[in-house]
């Protein structure tokens, strides 16, 4: 009877690995299908939240770390759960942050679940290490960011660390007499936190980080990739979940594999790219909240990086980190609305929109392209006096040419080699202007 039951269990053992599909043979076709909302989205929001946000960037009167404060001053796991105490930020408003994002044109939001310290944003019934069990504040923020941005329209992802150093199993610097189970951490940690995150919240993206742990492999990449896609198979993941992310660089160093996108941080491309990226970066210096740091990019160089960004053919993640109080910093707020205000008069040469191969002319003009190839957008900072000349691109004879934010068509004459255009006495907006032209005959 004993041998039966075996055999039993082991049919459906072999059953459901055989029902498993791998991803990692989807074809280019449907991986554009799966992929294409997220890259006609081109910018969204990264938030970096947790018991990080307590200390603020200060330990024992020394500065330093962020996110990377339990790391930066070696405080023990003991000492750093003691900020899980001090967590409870009663002026945090999901429908603000989303309402936030929306109002700078961000499409879609990547929230940390966990980040490398190990701690849980959502009610986790795989351990007690979380926001609504070992806070004051017991709310499931995840389940409300997920609900306001499903109201908003707004696509909701989450960033999750591989690396964990509070997890005993997964920190081999931990000293405790414990030994340290890798495999036993991913299969009966890792892998059931990810499957309660996609089965509560559902979210669209999962953004991997901490894969440099040297216990973490290409393979259990890999594994883990299908493992998720097996439980939604429309998810797009990050190349973070495996190993080839060749450095702060972000694209991939090798073929084949795991994960749908390269991951450059704190740079954007040195030029466009056919594969898929997205450029994650800081509004200040840190991802996390750090009370000292005041040094804000400009909203001129936030909406720079974007129109770079979409002119290389890439996303622009574009990062806050609330304090502890659940505020958005108010030179973050300042900032987006500043993007928003820009994008509403210029959305259409951002979203949905193609690099071309000639991206760019000079330094000050940077071409998109509609979808379907019949419009080309020319973004430019700087111009001479009344007027514009391009030459890498020609409209053809016939051809309309409009000012974003403008009614009338402008009047456009060819020249030696390409084009100028008359721009009227007064520009809508600041920082970039858009020209939309149609059609036209590329160059390059």
């Amino acid at each position: 009877m004993k041998k039966i039951c075996l055999f039993i269990a082991g049919l459906v053992i072999s059953c459901s690995v055989f029902a498993q599909k791998n991803y990692l043979e989807e074809s280019t076709s449907a991986k554009k299908q799966r992929l294409q909302w997220w890259q006609d989205a081109r910018f969204g929001m990264f938030i970096h939240w947790g018991l990080y946000a307590v200390p603020a960037g200060e330990y024992n009167g020394k500065d330093g770390g962020a996110e990377w404060i339990m790391d930066t001053h070696q405080i023990p796991t003991s000492e750093y759960e003691k900020y899980a105490g001090q967590f409870n930020p009663q002026k945090f408003n999901a429908k603000e942050w989303v309402s936030i994002a929306k109002g700078a044109g961000a499409k879609y939001i990547v929230f940390t679940s966990k980040h490398h310290d190990g701690f849980s944003m959502w009610d986790s019934k795989v351990t007690n290490y979380d926001i609504m069990d070992a806070t004051p504040f017991k709310r499931d923020v995840i389940k409300e960011l997920a609900d306001a941005c499903k109201a908003a329209g707004i696509e909701f992802g989450l960033y999750h660390s591989i690396m964990d150093w509070h997890q005993p199993d997964a920190n081999p610097k931990q000293k405790t007499a414990h030994k340290p189970d890798f495999s036993k951490y991913r299969e009966e940690y890792l892998k059931p936190q990810l499957a309660e995150l996609i089965k509560k919240y559902d979210p669209a993206i999962l953004w991997f980080d901490g894969e440099w742990t040297p216990e973490w492999t290409e393979e259990q990449g890999k594994d883990l990739y299908n493992y998720l896609r097996n439980l939604k198979p429309s998810l797009i993941i990050n190349n973070r979940i495996g190993k080839a992310r060749n450095s702060m660089a972000g694209m991939n160093k090798y073929e084949n594999a795991a994960g749908d996108f390269g991951t450059p941080e704190q740079e954007i491309l040195k030029s466009n790219s056919k594969d898929y990226w997205e450029s994650c970066m800081t509004i200040n210096n840190n991802w996390g909240f750090v009370k000292k740091d005041h040094n804000w990019k400009s909203a001129e160089k936030l909406i720079d990086n974007l129109i770079d960004v979409a002119a290389k053919g890439g996303n622009y993640l574009l990062n806050v980190g609330p304090d502890a109080q659940g505020e958005i910093p108010e030179p973050s707020v300042e900032r987006l609305a500043e993007m928003g205000t820009w994008l509403d008069i210029n959305k259409q040469a951002i979203y949905g929109t193609k690099s071309l191969t000639n991206y760019k002319e000079g330094d000050n003009i940077r071409f998109t392209q509609s979808t379907d190839g019949k419009i080309t957008y020319a973004i430019f900072d700087k111009h001479s006096g009344d007027e514009i000349k391009i030459s890498s691109i020609q409209p053809k004879p016939g051809s309309k040419i409009y000012l974003l934010g403008v009614d009338k068509p402008l009047t456009w004459t060819k020249n030696n080699g390409g084009f100028t255009v008359k721009l009227p006495a007064e520009l809508p907006g600041k920082y970039a202007w858009v020209l939309k032209i149609q059609p036209v005959v590329s160059k390059g």
